[in-house]
């Protein structure tokens, strides 16, 4: 074969390889922003359930909650975030769920329903 017929074979495999190229990277951007949405929503939940099971107050459960999650765009709002029960009695489990709806940067899957939970003894 001479070189002539072989002019623009990188080009032509190029344009078949770089759409799936792109897709996985991509992908991989997605997932691990999802990844860490769901770390932070964890970590969120896990310092809310922290302070109910310490002050036995929603109000400061809920900032906490809040603050520990701060690098969520748009940020937890308090109806996201949810109590088993309405006090900690003593010697009680408590368990607080926080909710979150990500969506993607890139449009090709998703949005995604997330949750993170917290369970901790009231009491400390």
């Amino acid at each position: 074969m001479s070189r002539a017929s072989e002019r623009g074979a990188v080009a032509v495999e190029f344009a078949i390889l770089a759409p799936v190229l792109v897709m996985i990277l991509l992908g991989i951007m997605e997932f691990g922003r999802a990844y860490n949405a769901q770390v932070t929503l964890t970590n969120a939940a896990r310092e809310g359930v922290r302070v109910m099971a310490i002050s036995n107050s929603q109000a400061a459960a809920r900032t906490a909650a809040r603050n520990a999650a701060v690098g969520l765009t748009p940020g937890l709002v308090d109806s996201q975030i949810t109590f088993s029960a309405a006090t900690c009695p003593a010697n009680a489990q408590m368990t607080v769920t926080v909710s979150y709806n990500l969506g993607t940067l890139t449009g090709i899957a998703g949005p995604f329903a997330m949750t993170g939970r917290g369970l901790m003894q009231c009491g400390g």
